[in-house]
């Protein structure tokens, strides 16, 4: 396993965040604290990958589970945050975005999401627990705490157990993965952090935060036109 490229993304991230703040000011910018719990996942991941504490772990579940799959809710369990969000939306709990800019966020957190998540893959190319290749960082647990983390954004001041609720999945995700013997816990715990980091990313940033032509209400304006000859009533549409 090459771990270098997670290491010089850990390196280069507090650079990266530190340079959108204000350079007059001396506290600590949000971001950089946004940014603390995922990191820091990543790097635990990181860290203990092929350790003994991940190796014991595996050897415990083998014990449990004789190796073989024991449930498919992993493959789905991701995307429940996801129908938290738009059931809420159609019940009437306020959220913090349109319904539109929620899925705007949603789809540019998952995109960005992949390629990170597919982009360490590659490059560190670690084996899973069953042999197979691209165990770093877990794809399903990232995607888990991706979909948790734009509920969490979307409900967190409104509706704070609906928020969290989507981290409960989402450990429960990665929970199964290593249960079913299709990740260790390095990689759940990387998972986890690249998750989070990409819907804090977008959500912090918000691009195309003005594009939502949903919103954009067309109002058309009737009034009258009397001249000493005629008379009409003319229509000017207003935006």
């Amino acid at each position: 396993m090459r771990a270098t490229p997670l290491y010089i993304f850990l390196f280069f991230l507090p650079l990266i965040t530190f340079a959108q703040a204000d350079s007059t000011s001396h506290k600590t910018p949000i971001f950089v604290k946004k940014v603390i719990l995922p990191t820091s996942l990543i790097a635990a991941g990181s860290l203990i990958s092929n350790k003994t504490i991940e190796l014991n772990l595996r050897d415990n579940v083998l014990q449990r589970t004789s190796g073989e799959r024991q449930t498919h809710l992993d493959d789905f369990l991701p995307f429940v945050p996801i129908g938290e969000m738009y059931l809420a939306d159609l019940v009437g709990v306020k959220s913090k975005n349109h319904w539109f800019d929620q899925s705007k966020n949603l789809f540019m957190t998952v995109a960005l999401n992949q390629i990170i998540t597919s982009s360490f893959k590659q490059l560190i190319n670690k084996t899973r627990p069953n042999g197979e290749h691209y165990s770093m960082p877990s794809g399903h647990t990232s995607s888990a705490f991706a979909t948790a983390t734009v509920l969490y954004e979307e409900f967190k001041s409104s509706h704070p157990v609906l928020a969290y609720s989507g981290f409960g999945f989402a450990t429960a995700t990665g929970t199964l993965r290593i249960i079913n013997n299709k990740h260790w816990l390095s990689d759940v715990l990387a998972g986890a952090g690249v998750g989070i980091l990409s819907a804090k990313i977008i959500y912090h940033f918000e691009p195309f935060k003005n594009w939502n032509p949903v919103l954009r209400q067309t109002k058309m304006v009737l009034y009258p036109s009397l001249t000493p000859y005629s008379y009409s009533i003319r229509a000017v549409v207003v935006r």
